[in-house]
Parts: structure tokens; C-alpha cells; sequence
């Protein structure tokens, strides 16, 4: 049965406005794209012992190709289109919140094929499920975030922190904040 409202879930699919064919954006991301989990300290972040932890999907293209990130953004109907830095002459499509990627890419992406990029695509989503339910908030839930993310991407050879940094700094930071829930 066809919903008559366009906007409802059954017709997800059916409202973008986009002509891209779902098999190419899958091609197109397994080359540009890329699923990544970051950590940054936040004092603030205190179930998550002080680090907050952002999933992001972006797709990358030269400045030339402005219009196939604009298509992308409106192919799953969310994210931003912005310069990756304030002289670069690349632009990347992003999309940062948990709710858009658990409601529009990660189940776009489930339906599509991925082939270099499946097992980061696959840890990602586990990642920001766990997010969104706020299951990183317990103690064991967080490290295995934290494990998996280092283990996303030539596993995290381009990040800042070691993942002892992370994972010991954590375990002091617990110490000190008793409110933890450490099940």
C-alpha cells in the first residue's frame, strides 16, 4: 500500500528530489567518502569521562564539483556542504547528527552495497546506535566505542591521541567523578 503522505516513512525513498541512482552514491562514497568517529575533550562530557564522541559521514570532492555534493545533501535530505578548511580548494559533505545517520545513511547504506568501505561503515554504525541510545554513557560501553573507533580508518594512524590516552586518561577521570555509572 502506497502512503498518500510523501513525507511519511513508507515513502522515504520516493521524496528525494535528487536524480542520483542509489548504486553510483554507494560507488561514490566507497571512493570519497568516508565514516568516522572523533574524540574530543569536553570538560562537560561527564558520562563519557570527559571525551565527547562525534561520528561523522562526509564525502570529499574538489571545489570544481560543488553541485555533486549539493546532490548528495539532497539525495538523503540532511547534512551541509562546506569548505574543509578556510583555503582549501576541497569541499566535503557532512552529516554529524546521530538521529539524521541512524534515520537516513546508515539505513541507506545497509540497502547498498559498500565494498572497500563496509567494515568501517559496519563499526560506525555501531558506533552511533550505541550513541543515539545512550549506552556510551556506561563505563564498558565507552571503551568498546573507543576500540572500535580506533580500529576504523588504517586504524586511527592519523588521530592526535593514542588510544591509551584515551582509555587511561578515562580511568583517572573516573576516579574523580563519582557520578559514573560504571555497571
Amino acid at each position: 500500500m502506497v502512503s498518500e503522505n510523501p513525507s511519511g516513512a513508507d515513502n522515504q525513498q520516493e521524496t528525494r528530489l535528487s536524480t542520483l541512482d542509489p548504486g553510483w552514491v554507494a560507488g561514490f562514497t566507497d571512493g570519497e567518502g568516508c565514516f568516522s568517529v572523533s574524540l574530543h575533550q569536553n570538560p562537560l562530557a561527564r558520562p563519557t569521562l570527559g571525551w565527547h564522541i562525534q561520528p561523522t559521514f562526509q564525502v570529499s570532492q574538489h571545489a570544481d564539483h560543488h553541485e555533486t555534493l549539493l546532490e548528495l545533501q539532497l539525495f538523503f535530505g540532511c547534512g551541509n556542504v562546506r569548505r574543509k578548511g578556510p583555503t582549501s580548494s576541497v569541499e566535503v559533505y557532512v552529516v554529524h547528527s546521530t538521529k539524521l545517520l541512524v534515520d537516513r545513511v546508515i539505513p541507506f547504506f545497509e540497502q547498498q552495497e559498500l565494498r572497500v568501505k563496509r567494515n568501517d561503515f559496519e563499526k560506525f554504525a555501531d558506533i552511533v546506535r550505541s550513541i543515539r541510545s545512550r549506552n556510551h554513557h556506561h563505563r564498558e560501553e565507552f571503551e568498546r566505542i573507543v576500540k572500535l573507533a580506533y580500529s576504523m580508518n588504517a586504524r586511527g594512524k592519523q588521530r592526535k591521541r593514542s588510544i591509551d590516552e584515551i582509555l587511561l586518561g578515562s580511568s583517572e577521570t573516573a576516579r574523580e567523578v563519582p557520578s559514573m555509572d560504571r555497571r
